[in-house]
């Protein structure tokens, strides 16, 4: 007897509704950075320099995703590399350098040492592609503290560069399974790997590359505050995909993490504002000053999204987003800050605000808020995965954790970013010339945001401008 052969749509392991909401976490942290970034930086910026902040970010972008398709996800997600004895910190430093381009590397249930409580229920694309948009979103984070000087062709050799030497190590070490892992460093979604590396990067890279000119310091208002409102608005809904993507799946700490992310922003911009109102010389909300709250409680927020609950959402972003402010308004006046000319603050409000976010995983986890459960009645009973504070367990643990991780983030990130800044510097060069910068868009790409238009205009004689003929 024949019997017609039934198709199926995806394998056994495959779970639709995971699958799906991956896929659609990590298109909305895509747009975090394309049009999101782009739009907010060309906001930000001067007038002649939009198009060169455009461009870096698409172009950045990218790049990122040719090295992580090449090299990179493996690196940061593959099987380690065992540089030394099994345990030891450089057996699990980084992992197999080697490209994600067969059918099989694409299509094959997705593995990873960084999930080895459960099995992911997508394909490898699913993962790559979301670990990319997180890996793309990182240099174009710094970028926005070397805006107006930096060399274009220098910022096409230092983004692949510094996700391989840089980013990769961090994520592989937090994420992929490596050593701070294994000891117990958590990162729910990039506090450390991406923002305080991001903040780090900025800070070395404006000392290095060093200041803009000083017309465009003293006369940096902001291009197009409408643009920047439009740019931050699909950051922080993009947000939703970057925190609430992280548990891996459709589940109840993917809501968690959603609603814990907009409380944190919604509590930092509010923070901000009413401190501006209450101790800034003017006395007067801003719309930038609320720009930099959100970015606070966002950036504070994502090295434990689905471990808090709701009053720590707001603890972060309260704590967060006013020592920032102080920060910004009086440590920026002291050496070594008072001299590098970081453009957007990055420094402050992702290299800060993610320090002390996943310092806060430390104190404020609960253990209560279950990542990984266990299917039945007892959602939290042996074998599931939480994290838990000072404040839940009065074990200082996880906060010492917390503490190694950030000094190792420091540390690597200051370290390889030096060598690659300065590598650059004494090949190509780092700096765009005085006569271009004097310029800008024009200078460097033959294009500007905004062109007055010239051909096909009449050329008004003096009779023609008389009052009569006007």
């Amino acid at each position: 007897m024949l019997f017609a052969a039934t198709n199926i749509p995806y394998p056994s392991w495959l779970n639709s509704g995971d699958n799906t909401w991956q896929l659609v976490a990590a298109t909305l942290v895509g747009l975090m950075s394309i049009p999101g970034l782009a739009v907010l930086y060309g906001g930000l910026v001067r007038k002649k320099w939009i198009v060169n902040t455009m461009l870096m970010t698409f172009a950045g972008f990218s790049l990122v995703l040719v090295v992580w398709v090449l090299w990179g996800y493996n690196m940061a997600f593959g099987v380690a590399s065992h540089f030394g004895s099994t345990g030891s910190f450089f057996a699990n430093f980084i992992g197999h350098f080697k490209p994600l381009t067969s059918a099989f590397a694409e299509q094959g249930q997705a593995v990873s040492g960084a999930n080895t409580l459960i099995p992911f229920h997508f394909p490898t694309a699913t993962l790559a592609y979301f670990q990319f948009v997180f890996a793309a979103i990182t240099p174009l984070l710094f970028l926005g503290g070397l805006v107006g000087r930096l060399k274009f062709t220098a910022w096409l050799v230092i983004v692949p560069l510094w996700i391989t030497l840089v980013y990769c190590v961090n994520a592989f070490l937090l994420w992929g399974g490596g050593y701070l892992a294994m000891k117990g460093a958590v990162d729910f979604s990039g506090g450390y790997v991406i923002h305080l590396s991001a903040g780090v990067a900025a800070f070395v890279g404006a000392a290095i590359v060093g200041p803009r000119r000083w017309q465009d310091r003293e006369n940096a208002f902001p291009s197009n505050l409408m643009f920047v409102a439009v740019g931050i608005g699909i950051v922080w809904l993009g947000w939703n995909g970057f925190n609430g993507g992280d548990p891996f799946y459709a589940g109840v700490d993917a809501a968690s993490a959603v609603l814990n992310t907009n409380i944190a922003t919604a509590v930092g911009l509010l923070t901000w504002l009413f401190m501006d109102m209450a101790f800034s010389k003017q006395k007067k909300p801003t719309f930038l000053g609320a720009l930099n709250g959100i970015l606070c409680g966002l950036v504070a927020i994502t090295p434990s999204a689905g471990w808090v609950n709701g009053l720590g959402a707001i603890l972060v972003g309260l704590i967060a987003s006013a020592v920032v402010w102080v920060a910004w308004n009086f440590l920026s006046k002291v050496k070594p800050f008072s001299k590098v000319d970081d453009a957007f603050g990055v420094v402050y409000t992702h290299g800060l605000a993610g320090l002390l976010g996943g310092l806060m995983v430390g104190l404020f986890a609960d253990p209560g808020m279950i990542e990984y459960g266990v299917q039945g009645k007892v959602y939290d009973a042996a074998g599931s995965f939480s994290v838990g504070g000072v404040f839940f367990t009065h074990s200082f643990h996880q906060l010492w954790m917390q503490f190694l991780a950030a000094l190792w983030v420091i540390f690597w990130t200051a370290l390889g970013t030096s060598l690659i800044f300065f590598l650059v510097k004494y090949t190509i060069g780092l700096r765009e010339s005085d006569e271009t910068l004097a310029i800008g868009d024009v200078a460097i790409h033959e294009e500007e945001a905004f062109p007055e238009p010239t051909f096909g205009e009449p050329v008004l004689t003096p009779s023609h401008t008389h009052p009569d003929n006007i």
